[in-house]
């Protein structure tokens, strides 16, 4: 019996993109969805990491990859890093056909070799799209009452009352957003992640640039991230706390390889002004690709983490940065995060280049609402003296303990598990 498939809310901008170039990568983690999104549109296919007949689909690539990229279209191209030089064989098929829209779909979970990059950019042909593990909207956790849309719009939101617990919220972390371990138990789930990271660090980074890595060091880097996850935590930082058992170089050359194959991703510090007098810390936050990937490198467990309230708010907190990156990028914004040179911070800021922004705590509990509150007010008043514009909201992201309402301080407290796009 065919597995369910579960809609995407990248489907929206696939479609749209479709349209209008001639062909689309959808980036992101392996094991996300992509082939299979990508499969739903695709009227032809050409599976690269296919093991049929000796890897048949890659050797025909190599030697002639204007045949490989023949078919009917969108002709899907799976895992096109493998061979890079179909990159430039679909831009040459798209000029070549006219311009003609939604002739390709790529997809990929890393970035080719640098002496093996393609000719061509692309530019004008090819449309990028980011793809992530599955949000709690798509997995149906969330009831969707709020919408960040609505938000956006200025729409004021009171009664939709959220359904989770710490207990709940703990195997939603453990469990993360893998479209495979939908139905298993958690146990099955955070194998998957364990088996993930074990993917990367063996395989995956050397494949990247065709340099053995030592997979132990690899997952020191990998555990010294997670436990850092949800902190501005500087490379310093994170060498410090390896103990000197990886140098500043391998652990800076590590996370860089992570980004390539989308383990790690950048949540960029916010510029609201190029003019703002506000300075701000222009350092990144690293956060892993699914919250499930910091609970497996800590070994922890939904039971582990009940004793451990601290690490369960930090990691409720990527889990919520993780669903609001998507929510955001479905409604054309960006997400940041805000942390000034007083050491005033919130956790992410929403915004979009003409100005509109909404700045974002993320709490636990809602015995934390004064507190995110606190923060939220205090850079509403930095940055309106600073003069830039007011935020179109603000906003409270909780896990348990409350309905979605407004506070008589105007901040929108939201359960995380009503949220939609």
């Amino acid at each position: 019996m065919p597995k369910k498939y579960y809609t995407r809310i990248i489907e929206n901008e696939l479609d749209q993109m479709l349209g209008i170039f001639g062909a689309v990568l959808i980036e992101g983690p392996k094991w996300c969805g992509k082939t299979t999104t990508a499969g739903t549109r695709a009227a032809s296919r050409l599976l690269l990491m296919d093991p049929s007949r000796n890897f048949e689909n890659r050797l025909r690539a190599e030697t002639d990859p204007a045949l490989a990229v023949s078919g009917e279209v969108p002709r899907l191209i799976d895992e096109w890093q493998e061979v890079p030089k179909l990159w430039d064989a679909a831009r040459f098929e798209c000029d070549n056909r006219g311009g003609e829209p939604g002739q390709f779909i790529f997809t990929g979970s890393a970035t080719p070799r640098d002496n093996e990059r393609p000719m061509h950019s692309g530019a004008g042909r090819f449309a990028k799209l980011r793809m992530d593990t599955m949000t709690l909207f798509e997995l149906g956790k969330s009831s969707g009452a709020v919408k960040l849309s609505s938000i956006i719009s200025g729409e004021k939101f009171n009664g939709a009352f959220g359904s989770l617990d710490s207990a709940s919220i703990a195997e939603c972390v453990v469990r993360g957003g893998w479209p495979a371990a939908v139905g298993r138990d958690v146990l099955a789930a955070s194998a998957m992640a364990k088996r993930y990271i074990g993917i990367v660090a063996e395989e995956d980074l050397s494949r990247v640039d065709g340099s053995r890595r030592d997979p132990e060091k690899v997952k020191a880097v990998i555990e010294s991230l997670a436990r850092n996850e949800s902190t501005l935590a500087t490379l310093k930082t994170l060498v410090a706390d390896l103990g000197g058992e990886v140098s500043r170089q391998t652990a800076a050359s590590y996370i860089s390889l992570l980004a390539r194959v989308s383990f790690v991703r950048d949540i960029p510090a916010w510029n609201p002004a190029m003019r703002s007098p506000v300075h701000l810390r222009e350092s990144k936050k690293h956060h892993l690709a699914d919250p499930s990937l910091a609970a497996a490198a800590l070994g922890a467990t939904p039971e582990t983490l009940l004793l451990d309230f601290k690490t369960l708010g930090l990691l409720f907190e990527s889990l919520a940065l993780h669903d609001l990156w998507v929510y955001a990028r479905a409604n054309g914004m960006s997400l940041y995060h805000y942390h000034d040179s007083r050491d005033l911070e919130v956790d992410a800021v929403i915004a979009a280049p003409g100005g509109t922004w909404i700045p974002v705590e993320v709490k636990l509990s809602s015995a934390q609402i004064e507190e995110a509150s606190d923060n939220l007010v205090a850079v509403e008043e930095r940055m309106v003296a600073a003069g830039n514009n007011p935020p179109v909201s603000k906003v409270a992201i909780i896990g348990f303990g409350s309905q979605a309402y407004v506070t008589d301080r105007g901040v929108q407290v939201v359960p995380l598990d009503v949220l939609a796009p």
